[in-house]
């Protein structure tokens, strides 16, 4: 419609001015005055209507383009003036820009939505320019995470970290990879997952790291009373063949006394079958006991200790034990003594499992040591470390030392370092192991600030 009305009134502006010049020509050559006054006015009347039409129009749309160019979708064109051929053209820059706003109302809609979504998720993500580092958007968790200020270039965390930098930012994670980061002298597992895209001629790349040591725990928490449920089912299971043991030699002692002459009584089968019966219930009873421990202590009575008291109460257990086998103990307390908001009598028992499982590393040590202290963090949360020089625990299996009924012992039962973590994690808090073969272990038990009084 805009079209059709300017090709008309540019068309008539044509016509006139063809007819001007045709009406000027013939008065030259017939040498008649008149044509040649009137062709002359005619035409420049008509030359200069479609200069002025030509160049309101061109002006016009030149407006608009810049308002295009510049992004400027506020400017509003009259609609209610001039010809109706600019009414139309005016009509349809407003439809444009009315078209042109709506559309990004609603993509920035979609972007504020979807970004308060992504800053809102507990996973940490991160978008950068690979070429120069720059950041182009990052959510406070993987600030949080990675325990960083805002920056605005990844250098930044190469300069301060570059372990970090080299694992989160240089490695490549085209599938979702757990790795282990140190953040402010502890440890946490993440699942890191990469994208290379590109926009023009920037290469983004996007990270997302999520902390999954939370969701481990919680899986293999519940894994774990599963198999503590089948264990059980199996355990009570096992019984029935000592109850049809015991019911067979009862009832051969019962048909003796009734007819001593008829039914002769075997002592030697008796007394074997008695002494599967008490074998094989103590072994029982010994692997209920091991599997009750795990599960019967839920409510935990907290009191507060300071660390010099806990570690005497270790001392006067423990010391004559390690001393006996020629093992220096130490026990180290701040200045002034850290006081924990703790069960005493499971921290205890922590600390003695560590000691004992410290004391079986010794087989090959001349001078053995282990040492107890408790320190504070700079993030706030305490620790308590056991430090022993034994034979360390090989990389093929340290991940699984706290996973129930997992024992490198051939005597072991797997059961105690699986109590440790159980009761770090109803403290809120938890437990971490670092070893190296041929030098030593250490086992760190930390405590969050919520649970620790000063």
């Amino acid at each position: 419609m805009i079209f059709r009305n300017f090709i008309v009134a540019l068309g008539w502006r044509v016509l006139l001015l063809t007819i001007s010049v045709f009406g000027l020509t013939y008065g030259i050559l017939e040498n008649r005055v008149y044509f040649i006054v009137t062709g002359s006015l005619v035409f420049l009347f008509a030359f200069f209507g479609l200069f002025r039409f030509m160049r309101r129009y061109f002006r016009e749309v030149n407006d608009f383009f810049e308002a295009v160019k510049y992004r400027d979708f506020s400017t509003w064109f009259s609609e209610n003036h001039g010809s109706n051929e600019r009414r139309q053209l005016h009509r349809g820059f407003n439809l444009i820009n009315k078209t042109i706003k709506r559309i990004n109302s609603e993509r920035q809609a979609q972007y504020l939505y979807l970004q308060k979504i992504l800053e809102m998720v507990d996973v940490g993500i991160i978008a950068f320019e690979q070429r120069s580092g720059d950041v182009l958007w990052v959510n406070e968790s993987f600030l949080n995470l990675v325990d960083f200020p805002r920056f605005k270039n990844i250098s930044f965390v190469k300069s301060r970290r570059e372990e970090q930098y080299n694992r989160l930012f240089l490695a490549t994670h085209n599938q979702a990879n757990p790795i282990t980061l140190n953040i402010r002298e502890e440890t946490i597992k993440v699942l890191v997952s990469d994208s290379i895209f590109k926009i023009d001629d920037s290469s983004i790349k996007l990270i997302v790291v999520q902390n999954v040591e939370a969701t481990l725990n919680k899986t293999e928490d519940e894994a774990w009373k599963k198999l503590l449920s089948v264990m059980t089912h199996e355990i009570m299971n096992s019984i029935a063949p000592i109850s049809s043991l015991a019911d067979t030699l009862h009832n051969s002692i019962e048909a003796n006394i009734e007819h001593p002459k008829e039914q002769h009584l075997d002592l030697e089968d008796i007394n074997s079958g008695i002494l599967s019966i008490k074998k094989r219930s103590e072994g029982l009873m010994k692997f209920a006991q091991t599997y009750r421990s795990l599960n019967k202590k839920t409510q935990l009575i907290l009191s507060e200790v300071s660390s010099k008291e806990l570690f005497q109460n270790i001392e006067s257990l423990m010391a004559p034990t390690v001393q006996q086998k020629g093992i220096a103990i130490s026990f180290k307390s701040p200045q002034p003594d850290i006081l924990f908001n703790i069960d005493i009598y499971l921290m205890e028992q922590v600390l003695i499992n560590l000691i004992l499982n410290a004391m079986e590393s010794f087989e090959t040590v001349e001078d053995a040591k282990i040492s107890i202290s408790a320190e504070r963090l700079s993030t706030g949360n305490n620790v308590i470390k056991v430090f022993d020089n034994g034979k360390g625990i090989p990389n093929e299996i340290i991940e699984n030392i706290f996973v129930p009924f997992f024992s490198s012992k051939k005597t072991g039962s797997g059961i105690g370092l699986s109590l440790c973590k159980q009761i770090m994690t109803l403290h809120n808090g938890k437990i971490q192991v670092k070893s190296i073969v041929g030098k030593g272990t250490v086992f760190r038990l930390i405590f969050k600030p919520h649970t620790i009084s000063y």
